[in-house]
């Protein structure tokens, strides 16, 4: 296979890959979502890249661990140090338990990578679960690297070595998203323990030497990479707004336990935004898109994965209607001419699919170059001079790749009925039938008038279409 070769963002190149202990396989950690709302689509982008990067991991003969940590206390709302906790402000905001928040939006969370066919990664470890070990890290470092405010324990970033320089902090414009926090030594400063004020009043909180409060942000991924993937391991991923303050603020924390200047990951992977023409998509704005959001307008949560695909990870990857409908015909037309290769798998071999193959691995080889990937798949399925039955076998290491399930996907199946939709999909089909009798009868006011009620509940007839879809819900 062609060597792997992916972008670290600490030197800012392209790196040929190898483990650092082939004996350990390969180590990979991602940051995981915040879980005080459900996530939008801009969110779900990093665990499309994430899960295509485990993918090709794994295909390439890797034995992989993979951790995605569960945010459920300590993210302000601010990415650094101020503002309420998302999660107490969501639980008051919903006037309920904020561990029934966190469960339900964990919960969700999951379904999301259900519906968008990513693998369950090896660990799903919960912020809270870690918070002992949390301070015990924080009592390791304390010493030589941080400082008490009557707020909490900081961390002072002069006592690391090159801090932000995954940032770029000298020309990139992270610093000054930071707010102010009365005592601290320098601006970038951070805090390790947030100290509850006497007129808090916190559902979240533990005893610890600094006083009862809560972990800050920062400290759980590298308490949890430490735990389930070693000091040092090979991959950490994430968005690239987290390239900024928190991954920095990581690497800082990992060199003073380590008391060296190791980052703790030997690549730094980040993905780009997901931007609407309004800008990048956030929750800040008060209204985002979910996955669910795109299903009730008639789209199966795969054509997102699609969307993905096709543009690059770390370029941005524009959101609209338009695009997000070109992506599910895209993959109406795979799963249409895949159904041909099954009809048709009985006919005579020839030639061979093995370089399809080889143009796979030289793809997403090169930084997981899936858009390069995509015509690849395009021009195995429509190759008429090699056998639907080799065909098929190869389609195999695209799906594993892609994680585009092809092998099991049915033009019904893609059939997303919008919430707006007056119709089930039992009575669309009864009603076709009518339809059909209608106009072999040439009874053609009947089959018109069927055709109109169809349309009116969200359904348009597709009479005569090149990919025999018969009919498609309306956006």
């Amino acid at each position: 296979m062609t060597t792997l070769t992916l972008y670290d963002s600490l030197s800012r190149s392209l790196r040929p890959f190898a483990p650092l202990d082939p004996a350990r396989g390969v180590r990979v950690y991602s940051c995981g979502p915040t879980v005080y709302n459900y996530a939008h689509v801009g969110n779900l982008r990093a665990y499309v890249f994430t899960d295509t990067l485990s993918r090709v991991l794994t295909w390439k003969g890797h034995d992989l661990t993979h951790v995605i940590n569960i945010t459920d206390v300590g993210h302000l709302t601010s990415d650094a140090d101020a503002g309420d906790d998302k999660m107490e402000a969501a639980a008051k905001r919903a006037g309920t338990d904020i561990w029934a928040i966190a469960r339900h939006y964990t919960d969700a969370f999951k379904q999301n990578l259900a519906d968008l066919n990513i693998r369950t990664p090896t660990h799903l470890p919960l912020a809270t679960d870690h918070v002992a070990e949390m301070i015990a890290f924080a009592k390791a470092i304390e010493a030589k690297h941080c400082y008490r405010l009557d707020s909490g324990l900081y961390f002072d970033v002069t006592t690391v070595p090159d801090y932000g320089r995954l940032a770029r902090s000298a020309d990139d414009t992270g610093e000054s998203r930071i707010d102010p926090v009365e005592g601290k030594r320098h601006a970038q400063d951070f805090a390790i323990w947030r100290t509850s004020a006497p007129e808090e009043n916190r559902q979240m909180e533990w005893d610890s030497p600094w006083g009862r409060g809560a972990p800050g942000w920062h400290l759980e991924c590298s308490v949890m990479s430490k735990k389930y993937l070693g000091e040092s391991f090979d991959i950490h991923t994430g968005g690239i707004d987290h390239r900024e303050i928190h991954h920095p603020n990581e690497i800082a924390q990992n060199q003073a336990h380590c008391g060296c200047g190791d980052s703790g990951a030997a690549f730094w992977m980040h993905n780009n935004f997901l931007v609407e023409r309004a800008g990048k998509m956030s929750k800040s704005s008060g209204a985002f898109l979910t996955l669910q959001s795109l299903v009730d307008r008639g789209f199966h949560p795969l054509s997102y994965r699609m969307l993905c695909l096709q543009a690059h990870y770390r370029s941005e990857l524009e959101f609209s209607w338009e695009n997000l409908a070109a992506a599910q015909v895209r993959l109406k037309r795979l799963v249409q001419a895949v159904e041909g290769l099954r009809a048709r798998v009985d006919a005579p071999a020839k030639g061979s699919a093995a370089a399809y193959r080889d143009q796979l691995d030289a793809a997403v080889s090169d930084d997981l170059a899936t858009p390069r990937a995509l015509p690849v798949l395009d021009a195995l399925v429509a190759d008429k001079k090699v056998s639907p039955a080799d065909r098929l076998a190869a389609l195999g290491d695209f799906v594993t790749v892609l994680g585009l399930p092809l092998d099991r996907l049915r033009r019904e199946d893609l059939r997303v009925r919008p919430v707006s939709a007056g119709i089930d999909e039992a009575g669309i089909a009864a009603r076709l039938v009518e339809r059909q009798a209608a106009r072999a009868a040439k009874d053609f006011s009947t089959s018109d008038a069927i055709r109109d009620e169809l349309a009116v509940a969200g359904v348009e007839v597709m009479d005569g279409d090149p990919l025999g879809w018969d009919w498609r819900v309306t956006i």
